[in-house]
C-alpha cells in the first residue's frame, strides 16, 4: 500500500493518483507552469448616439402629430396625421392603436439602428 504525500490516505500500489485528494503519486512530479490568466473583457462598442437622438426626435413628432380617426359613432376611417391641437374634424379622436404601433415601431427601429451603426474602437 502507498500513502498519499498530500493527505496520507492509503492507496493500492497500482494507483497513480490519490482517490481522496487527486494528488499525483509518482515520485518524479512534473511541475507545469500555471496557464496564463486571460481576462475576458466585453467589447468596447458604444451605441450610436445620433441614432438614439433621432429616435427621441421622431417619438416626439409622433406624439405631436398623432394618427386621427373618426369617432366611434361613425364608420372607422383614418383621418391622417394632424397636429394634436388641431384635429381634422371637431369630433375626431386619436387612434390609440395606431399611435401605439407607431411609437413601438419607432422605438424598436431606433434601438436597432443605434446597435447596427454602433461605434467600434
Amino acid at each position: 500500500m502507498k500513502l498519499c504525500p498530500s493527505c496520507r490516505h492509503e492507496l493500492p500500489e497500482i494507483s497513480r493518483y490519490c482517490s481522496q485528494c487527486g494528488q499525483r503519486l509518482h515520485a518524479d512530479l512534473v511541475e507545469l507552469p500555471p496557464p496564463p490568466i486571460r481576462r475576458v473583457e466585453p467589447p468596447a462598442d458604444r451605441l450610436n448616439v445620433e441614432c438614439l437622438y433621432s429616435m427621441v426626435a421622431m417619438l416626439s413628432l409622433a406624439i405631436l402629430f398623432p394618427p386621427w380617426e373618426t369617432p366611434p359613432s361613425q364608420t372607422p376611417e383614418f383621418l391622417g396625421l394632424h397636429f394634436i391641437l388641431t384635429p381634422p374634424t371637431p369630433d375626431a379622436i386619436v387612434s390609440r392603436l395606431l399611435l401605439t404601433i407607431e411609437l413601438v415601431t419607432i422605438a424598436i427601429a431606433g434601438l436597432y439602428g443605434s446597435f447596427l451603426f454602433r461605434q467600434k474602437p
